[in-house]
């Protein structure tokens, strides 16, 4: 597997993020975001409103069903740009609802499609729900901002109030005739400087709490459905599966092509020149037999290790307890074996466990740099959970392309879930969780 190892991590910021929020790209992005939020949702409110006013209104008449389709389809519109200004402004990356598909050809079995898809009816009601909330979030935000930046940097502007508006500051009470309380002394602007700056230092996590709600407003409502996403994944996976048997019936054949087979091809050509020399040079052609009797051999192991790589024996007739300590045995560091399941899993299970293990000790023993390592197997409730732990570097990363990544697919595949932690200088713990299937 392909790993990087001792990766330098970026210098940390020697400023606290408290202080740093206030002045970052996220919070003035979510501020922006809240802030465009009710003029778009205004827009979407009316549209919604009156889309759905008129499609009902005209229901008793044959325009009613596509006026009432023609306005969802613009609600999936509006909602598509949502999710643009979601990304763009909230780093929220939420997918495509399902598309609507027509069972035939035509007019009214696509208006049927729509009317009948769940995700036109979840983009309505996120048009009609968002004005309220955005309506709240933007008074709200921008009242809470503006006045914590305005009292921060009061003692700047202070003066404005005697040279315009005939008072000596900020009024906190008065009687109407004049006498009152107002922040126009040091003492004063300090305290109204002090709780402004207490104002802006908790304005990005009020923001951030307001924006968590339209997240979830656009990640439910706008995006696809969870039975939506869970085919979209299953269909993922089996192509994972599909590529994963492929590129394995690729390998099986290039080794025997490459091994076994030019061995056995070679095997049969000594043995036809040993079969004309047996009559002439006896001596010769005993060699001969000799010679191919140490390529049977060699022969015979490529097919041993070639058919271990593929399901090994030990597997089906001992069970993943003594398949592993096998395995472990011919590791290059000293690894140590612990399996508590009890019964055996369903064979396909067993088997990737096998396999997951193979792999991720071949890590150790060619990148890890380790001087030792161990193999946990146990049961949880339904869920079977693999540990391979080692002492080494550390470092190992599921990038794109390497080793770990391909592994994580392929236990994807069957509900499985590879989770790594591996920092730099050690020890790499990397725990594999697959169904049980008993």
């Amino acid at each position: 597997m392909d790993t990087a190892y001792g990766r330098p991590h970026p210098p940390a910021s020697r400023v606290p993020t408290a202080l740093r929020a206030p002045l970052s790209g996220r919070t003035w992005r979510e501020f922006l975001y809240l802030i465009v939020s009710f003029p778009v949702s205004c827009a979407m409110f009316c549209y919604a409103v009156t889309m759905l006013s008129l499609g009902a209104g005209l229901l008793i008449t044959f325009l009613g069903i596509p006026v009432l389709a023609g306005g969802l389809i613009g609600c999936r519109g509006l909602g598509a740009l949502e999710r643009l200004r979601a990304r763009a402004l909230l780093d929220l990356d939420v997918g495509r609802p399902e598309p609507v598909r027509a069972a035939k050809p035509g007019m009214m079995s696509w208006v049927g499609a729509v009317l009948k898809s769940g995700a036109s009816w979840r983009h309505l009601l996120y048009s009609i729900l968002h004005f309220p909330w955005a309506l709240f979030a933007f008074v709200f935000s921008v009242t809470f901002w503006t006045v914590g930046w305005s009292l921060l940097f009061y003692p700047l502007w202070q003066w404005v109030f005697p040279a315009y508006l005939d008072q000596p500051g900020i009024q906190l009470w008065g009687n109407g005739r004049g006498d009152g309380l107002y922040l126009d002394s040091p003492p004063g602007m300090a305290i109204a400087s002090l709780i402004g700056l207490l104002t802006v230092l908790a304005g990005p996590w009020v923001i951030r709490g307001l924006t968590h709600v339209d997240r979830l407003l656009v990640h439910g409502l706008l995006g696809p459905s969870p039975l939506a996403t869970r085919v979209s994944e299953l269909e993922t996976d089996r192509g994972v599966v599909v590529d994963t048997a492929a590129a394995d019936l690729r390998r099986i054949e290039r080794d025997l092509h490459d091994g076994a087979q030019a061995r056995l091809v070679s095997l049969a050509m000594d043995l036809g020149l040993a079969k004309e020399k047996l009559a002439e040079d006896p001596a010769a052609a005993a060699k001969m037999v000799d010679e191919a009797h140490g390529e049977v051999k060699v022969a015979l192991q490529e097919l041993r290790d070639l058919a271990r790589g593929i399901h090994p024996a030990i597997l089906t007739d001992r069970g993943l307890g003594a398949a592993l300590s096998a395995l472990a045995a011919r590791c290059t560091v000293p690894v140590k074996v612990s399996v508590d399941l009890g019964q055996r899993p369903a064979a396909a299970i067993e088997g990737i466990a096998y396999f997951t293990v193979s792999e991720l000790l071949q890590n150790v023993s060619k990148h890890a740099r380790a001087s030792s390592a161990r193999v946990d197997v146990w049961r949880v409730a339904d869920r079977i959970m693999v540990l391979v732990e080692d002492d080494g570097q550390g470092g190992a990363r599921t990038e794109t392309g390497s080793g770990l990544a391909g592994l994580a697919e392929r236990l994807s595949a069957v509900d499985g879930l590879l989770v790594i932690d591996s920092p730099a200088g050690g020890p790499t713990v990397i725990t594999a969780d697959l169904p049980w299937r008993g």
